[in-house]
């Protein structure tokens, strides 16, 4: 059965959605690791808090903060997408202003990281992913690869922005920043364009078992759900360890601090050009297959990273890890409604995502602690590469039930 193609007014909700997807996931900045890395020396000095201490609030704040993806997602399905994300926004921005003015303490700074990773890296990342991924129904790769590359811009601004204000001004004042640019132009945006469309394919067996798609606990009792969320989860895990201790890991195999910039600069420009690549492959080529191609390739790249001893060698993994997390990016936004249709889009989201900031959280405890242990980061770098082609291997043997669940129930 094929889907009926969006007609003029639903493909303007679509790229509105886009757009505003893109704004809301921008705004969960003060609770994403990279917004606050921006902050974590100076907020460290000005509280006279420790690296150990923090660390230890940064993980429980965010393991209990990945919680909250689970009512949001249910919030989202049954009072509205909307109402959700404009309370997400106004409750983050509250937070982000009263963090800024916080007097010290190690337990009120767990408080505000908990609240800011609750309410922007949890649950504001599923309103966003859940914006676009109702709009653009089953057929969304492309146009979750225009959000992807979108917010990277949208991000890549607000990194150099706030990371201005905190260099010249300081961290209170950038914090007091990002919460009146998300009531300024974010909460705007979101309350007069943000819409909810009702996709004519949703009444048309969407999933193969409900008229509007799987349930969540449908979906979860499928292999897709697990590997596909395993597969990002891995990568969210790898990501965020990598992420922290990246100079680290290049100081280990001889680089200095300026390749260590360079680096990150490669990877995310071959990011972006990954997003857009998926985003049009995914047209053509079934996600899963994707998915297996891009974890392949991560893991060609992590089992390589060990032996990175000349330049030339760096950058090549540097274009290979951007590419791979470009693809894995847009397939995490769009898998999910491709495979099991909208009717409780919200609550699969939701878990999806609580199962990558899960991930996330551990990543850098692991690697700390294996490089503890071993003295060395390429023990966690080989498991990483060995557990990627594992799910990719997986991914592969999941072609036909994606087939079958995105084309619904089959004429015999």
């Amino acid at each position: 059965m094929e889907s009926a193609k969006p007609d003029k007014g639903e493909k303007k909700i679509i790229w509105i959605n886009v757009v505003i997807g893109a704004f809301l996931m921008v705004a969960t900045l003060p609770g994403r690791t990279q917004g606050l890395g921006l902050i974590t020396e100076p907020l460290l000095a000005d509280l006279s808090i420790s690296h150990l201490a923090y660390a230890s609030v940064n993980l429980w704040a965010t393991l209990l903060g990945a919680v909250v993806c689970l009512p949001v997602g249910w919030l989202i399905d049954r009072v509205g997408l909307r109402p959700v994300a404009l309370f997400l926004l106004v409750t983050l921005s509250f937070c982000t202003w009263r963090m800024s003015a916080m007097a010290g303490g190690v337990t009120l700074l767990f408080v505000w990281v908990f609240l800011t990773r609750a309410l922007g890296q949890s649950g504001l990342s599923v309103a966003s992913i859940t914006a676009v991924g109702k709009a653009a129904g089953r057929s969304n790769g492309f146009a979750m690869g225009v959000y992807s590359l979108l917010l990277s811009i949208l991000f890549a601004v607000a990194f150099v922005v706030a990371g201005g204000v905190v260099s010249e001004s300081g961290w209170r004042p950038a914090w007091r920043g990002v919460a009146l640019v998300i009531v300024l132009v974010v909460i705007p945006l979101t309350f007069f364009f943000l819409r909810e469309p009702v996709r004519r394919d949703d009444s048309e067996g969407a999933a193969g078992i409900e008229e509007n798609g799987l349930t969540l606990f449908a979906a979860m009792r499928t292999p897709l759900f697990w590997i596909c969320g395993g597969g990002v989860a891995l990568f969210g895990f790898a990501a965020s360890g990598l992420g922290l201790f990246n100079e680290a890991v290049l100081a280990e195999i001889g680089f200095d601090h300026a390749i260590y910039h360079r680096f990150l600069a490669v990877s995310t420009l071959f990011a972006l050009a990954g997003q857009l690549l998926c985003g049009w492959l995914s047209l053509r080529r079934s996600m899963t297959s994707l998915l297996a191609f891009a974890l392949i390739l991560y893991a060609i790249a992590f089992a390589l990273l060990p032996h990175a001893r000349d330049p030339g060698l760096l950058w090549t993994i540097a274009i290979i890890i951007g590419i791979s997390a470009g693809f894995i990016t847009v397939l995490f936004f769009a898998i999910w409604s491709h495979a099991y249709g909208h009717r409780e889009l919200g609550r699969i989201q939701g878990v999806a995502q609580a199962l990558t900031v899960f991930a996330s959280a551990l990543g850098p405890l692991a690697f700390a602690t294996v490089h503890t242990r071993a003295g060395s980061y390429a023990a966690i770098l080989y498991a990483v590469a060995v557990a990627s082609v594992v799910f990719a291997i997986a991914a592969l043997t999941l072609r036909k039930e994606v087939f079958t669940l995105a084309e619904g129930p089959q004429k015999t």
